[in-house]
């Protein structure tokens, strides 16, 4: 039983063992990043409005909103990074269930490999039919035709 007071106790341990698991705990954890994200959008718009709106004596009308270019640029690089945090849980998400996959994947290729070997080791012993039997034994010794002017000719 898994408790704190336990030396090993590992609390993501069960959930990094299983790729379903670990698909619900990313997609709670981007569910909480996007709630985030949505409020540094509002953020970031009313800051924008905010800022460009606050003009100094003297300013001309572009001069707000230079000062304000670089309080912008910082929250868009934020919403950036939250935008491909979020991508990147989808895809480690994939990524550790396609992980299981190939392992499984993987022990099957190996024992198809294995039995091929054993089938290439120990070949299958073809038996032949009674009737092609016979004509084997009439053509022993002859070839057939050698090119296709021999076709016509019977070899004597």
């Amino acid at each position: 039983m898994n408790s704190n007071n336990d030396p090993n106790y590992a609390p993501l341990r069960d959930i990094a063992q299983s790729p379903e698991a670990t698909a619900r705990y990313l997609a709670d954890v981007q569910r909480v990043l996007l709630d985030i994200g949505k409020n540094l959008e509002i953020l970031a718009i009313e800051t924008r409005v905010h800022l460009r709106k606050t003009h100094v004596e003297g300013d001309r009308w572009y001069h707000a909103r230079l000062r304000a270019m670089p309080v912008e640029k910082a929250l868009g690089n934020v919403l950036k990074n939250l935008n491909n945090l979020t991508e990147g849980l989808e895809k480690s998400a994939y990524k550790r269930r396609t992980h299981d996959e190939a392992v499984v994947n993987t022990a099957r290729g190996r024992k198809e490999k294995e039995l091929e070997k054993q089938r290439k080791k120990n070949p299958p012993t073809l038996q032949t039919a009674p009737s092609q039997q016979g004509t084997q034994i009439q053509n022993s010794g002859y070839s057939g035709p050698t090119s296709i002017y021999d076709l016509g000719r019977e070899s004597a």
